[in-house]
């Protein structure tokens, strides 16, 4: 976000996406090993890693860009991404969100949710590099998420979502131009095994989504099994509740064709059918009456899948993809009951009874064969488990007849994360922080929360509002593999300055706007040099910032830049840097990638090599002219002091941030990936 109005050109032939907002996308033509070994390029690769680790460019295939935008989302949204893994979408998402630079918690969230426990911790690490306490990271099957609850004035509700990203596995075949493998590997039975998942995906985005919320289908597929067929069903089974939108006009520029309304379903074998009575009964199991489009000519024109987008690899020189936008008008007919539960008290909810099957892994193959997934009667799921424990209950011994085994309580999870655990309003921890930053009254403190119930608390983080009350009313319901971002560290010494919690960098532009203490106003030159060298001495730094830093204790400090518009040469945008106010020296706890990208916004980006190198001195050991004596002596104390919390502060928590990024692959983006400044 503090990158946001900054264009990189630097000389290199680049082409803007002009369908982008704002016009902050770019790709580049460049293959990947054009990128990784030309030495004309190496500064470009390098920046492209750099500022893609540190969040402040987002890279992925062009086309892909797409979806996220026809969500239009807002910051006050409640967003679902079914399929996020990696993440490339949800940071679009996250980014929407935080559109209004000025407020740090949106009324709005995202939860991230992916199949795959590994690919969710890879979620995590794309989703930290944005510092954003609005998103959570969940692990379920998208077919079967469970249905959440809110507290909303002292009553329980259920929450539906008003932007669903619904981006489904699918057999890949529009990303031929750039996954070889395609060509090898694929058959038609591909689309014919993922038919059915898809369906039982886009079915519950569309019962969690609030009636006139829009939601995305979308696949880097042009199967019509796999996109049309997906998209007919769901509307017929929908009986009007839901509705394809027309969004021919909120791309301009965009190429693209309109869905298709016929087409035939072929096997593995070549053999051709164009409706479900020409399949024999042996087919069955493999092809389904879903995979078909309706028979009767004005159900199907009322469907208006000409809507759909089909994107072809020609059209704009990138990969194949199909989107369709739907819109809730109402209820699905087999949620009929109204959404919200009156009078229900604040209780934990119970952990639900498998009353049925569950539905197979996402991504694994289906047996066309199995029903769907949803009951056509007046009841969702959550109403057969609740009349399936009172007939269990009420039935077990009716005239003394010992009824059967009572049903054993779904195990939700296979295994556990840390816990959540929420700072108490009375917990003497935060009394000390809040004195020594002088917080404002309105700051949140509710919405702290450390990852550990026992010893100290080593780091606290923060989430918004909104996403509090979800996890403290769905403790049982889901697992959360990650959520909110580290604001505060606990430093070891820290008990000596009056607070035993230093700031983290992650957080600081979420704390900023409640921190009323311990705030040092530095120039450009003071950035420069407090960002190449790692504990300047206080006669290194303005006579200003001195007398600023001299009337502060030792301990943790904020580092506010703001811009003069009387100099317009010099960087024009704010920065907000945390740091450590020694005995005779001022150092920052800002991340290595972070470093590069504040000096290459300053025109350092070949001071910021040097240092990389070793050839600029970190801080002169010599000349103590003009301090007192007892700062001077205490330089080389302060130094060792600070030491052991640079480590911590920029290095990952492997717990928390395992996986691994792929926009910090060495490889660079694929040709014609985009380039998308935060």
């Amino acid at each position: 976000h503090r990158s946001r109005k900054l264009k990189y050109r630097n000389g290199r032939r680049r082409f803007f996406i002009l369908r982008y907002p704002e016009e902050l996308a770019w790709h580049t033509n460049l293959s990947r090993k054009i990128l990784r070994k030309s030495p004309q390029l190496e500064k470009f690769h390098q920046f492209l890693v750099s500022e893609t680790e540190s969040g402040n460019i987002s890279r992925q295939e062009a086309v892909s860009m797409i979806p996220p935008l026809l969500l239009n989302a807002h910051p006050h949204h409640k967003i679902l991404d079914m399929c996020a893994a990696p993440g490339s979408k949800t940071t679009q998402l996250i980014e929407m969100l935080h559109a209004d630079m000025n407020v740090p918690f949106p009324e709005g969230f995202v939860i991230a949710n992916d199949v795959d426990n590994k690919r969710c911790y890879l979620l995590v690490h794309q989703a930290k590099r944005l510092s954003s306490p609005c998103i959570m990271v969940v692990n379920h099957d998208a077919s079967s998420i469970p249905r959440l609850k809110i507290d909303v004035d002292g009553r329980k509700e259920i929450l539906f979502y008003d932007r669903i990203l619904c981006d489904v596995p699918c057999s890949g075949d529009g990303t031929m131009r750039k996954n070889i493998d395609v060509w090898k590997k694929w058959t038609t039975l591909n689309s014919l095994q993922l038919h059915g998942l898809q369906l039982r995906i886009a079915t519950r985005g569309a019962e969690q989504l609030v009636e006139g919320g829009r939601m995305v289908y979308s696949t880097c597929s042009l199967n019509p099994i796999e996109d049309e067929a997906v998209i007919a069903s769901l509307l017929e089974k929908s009986e009007g509740a839901l509705e394809l939108a027309d969004v021919s006009s909120e791309l301009p520029g965009l190429k693209w064709m309109p869905g298709i309304a016929h087409w035939k379903v072929m096997t593995k074998d070549g053999q051709w059918f164009s409706e479900w009575e020409q399949v024999p009964h042996s087919r069955h199991t493999q092809i389904r009456p879903t995979m078909f489009p309706p028979k009767d000519p004005e159900k199907l024109q009322a469907m208006h899948l000409e809507r759909c987008l089909r994107i072809l690899p020609h059209h704009q020189n990138t990969g194949g993809f199909f989107v369709a936008v739907l819109v809730k008008k109402s209820s699905m007919p087999w949620n009929k009951r109204p959404p919200k539960i009156q009078g229900e008290p604040l209780v934990e909810p119970r952990e639900p009874v498998r009353s049925r099957p569950a539905h197979p892994a996402e991504g694994a193959a289906v047996d066309p064969a199995e029903p769907e997934s949803k009951p056509a009667s007046g009841m969702d799921d959550t109403d057969i488990t609740e009349r399936s424990e009172n007939v269990e209950n009420s039935g077990s011994k009716k005239d003394g007849v010992c009824g059967p085994p009572p049903s054993k309580k779904m195990k939700l999870f296979g295994f556990k994360e840390d816990p959540f655990v929420f700072i108490p309003e009375d917990d003497p921890l935060f009394p000390p922080i809040q004195k020594f930053y002088a917080l404002d009254p309105s700051f949140p403190k509710m919405n702290l929360l450390t990852r550990t119930t026992e010893g100290k608390k080593r780091q606290l983080y923060m989430v918004s509002k909104e996403l509090r009350n979800v996890l403290v009313n769905n403790s049982e319901r889901m697992k959360v593999i990650n959520t909110g971002i580290k604001v505060w560290c606990r430093n070891n010494s820290g008990e000596e300055f009056d607070c035993a919690f230093r700031l983290a960098q992650e957080g600081i532009y979420t704390l900023y706007p409640f921190i009323n203490s311990r705030i040092i106003t530095v120039s450009i030159e003071d950035i420069k040099i407090l960002l190449t060298q790692e504990n300047p001495f206080f006669r290194k730094l303005s006579s200003e910032t001195y007398s600023q830093a001299k009337d502060l204790a030792k301990g943790s400090i904020v580092l506010k830049y703001e811009p003069d518009p009387a100099k317009p040469d010099t960087l024009q945008c704010p920065i907000v840097l945390c740091g450590w106010r020694g005995k005779a020296s001022i150092r920052t706890f800002v991340p290595k990638n972070e470093r590069l990208h504040y000096l290459r916004m300053m025109g350092l980006e070949g001071l910021a090599e040097k240092k990389k190198e070793g050839t600029v001195v970190a801080q002169e050991s010599t000349d103590s002219s003009g301090l007192p004596e007892d700062e001077v002596s205490a330089e080389h104390g302060a130094e060792q002091a600070t030491s052991a919390d640079a480590s911590e502060d920029t290095s990952a928590d492997t717990s928390e941030d395992a996986g691994v990024d792929p926009a910090s692959d060495p490889s660079g983006p694929a040709p014609g990936e985009a380039v998308l400044p935060r």
